[in-house]
C-alpha cells in the first residue's frame, strides 16, 4: 500500500528513544475526510495522526511512523504513560453514529497488517482511543467492528 502523503506540522520526535508498539484507532467525528485532514494539518490545532483512512478506502499519511504524532492526548495503556511516543495513530473517516464503510475497513486491515510487519505491535496492542483515555474518549465506538479485526489476527479485542 502506498498512501498519499500530506504532511502535518503537528509532529515531533518520539521521547526517550521510544519505538511504536501500539496502534490507537480513532474516528474523526467530522463531516468528511477533507475536513478531518484540514484539522489534522492545521498548526494551530496541535493535533495529528500518522494516517487518515477515508470512507472510500483512500489512505493518507500525515506523519512518518518513526515520528511522534499528536493523537492520543493524555492517556495510558498499561505502564505506558506517553501513548503518543509509543503508538501509531489511525484516524477513520466516521462520525461515530454510522457503520464503518467496507472500503475503509478493508484499507484498515491492509494498513494494520503492514504496520504489524514493520513494528513489534501485537494484536493486544491494537486499541481504541477509548481504551487509552477511558471516561474521556469514546472512539472508535460501538459501531466499530473489532471482531472483524480479531478474526484476522489484527486485534485481540471482542
Amino acid at each position: 500500500m502506498t498512501p498519499a502523503w500530506v504532511p502535518s506540522p503537528n509532529r515531533g520526535p518520539r521521547r526517550g528513544g521510544a519505538r511504536p508498539d501500539l496502534v490507537v484507532i480513532h474516528y474523526t467525528a467530522m463531516r468528511d475526510a477533507d475536513a478531518a485532514l484540514e484539522r489534522l494539518c492545521d498548526a494551530t490545532a496541535q493535533v495529528s495522526a500518522h494516517y487518515l483512512i477515508a470512507k472510500t478506502g483512500e489512505v493518507i499519511q500525515m506523519v512518518d511512523e518513526a515520528d511522534r504524532a499528536w493523537h492520543a492526548g493524555g492517556g495510558a495503556w498499561g505502564r505506558v504513560r506517553d501513548v503518543n511516543s509509543r503508538s501509531i495513530g489511525i484516524e477513520l473517516d466516521n462520525t461515530g453514529r454510522e457503520p464503518f464503510s467496507e472500503p475503509l475497513m478493508a484499507a484498515l486491515e491492509r494498513l494494520l497488517a503492514e504496520i504489524m510487519a514493520r513494528w513489534p505491535v501485537s494484536p493486544r496492542n491494537v486499541v481504541g482511543h477509548e481504551d487509552v483515555a477511558p471516561g474521556r474518549k469514546i472512539d472508535p465506538g460501538g459501531k466499530f467492528d473489532w471482531a472483524r479485526l480479531a478474526r484476522r489476527g489484527l486485534a485481540a479485542r471482542r
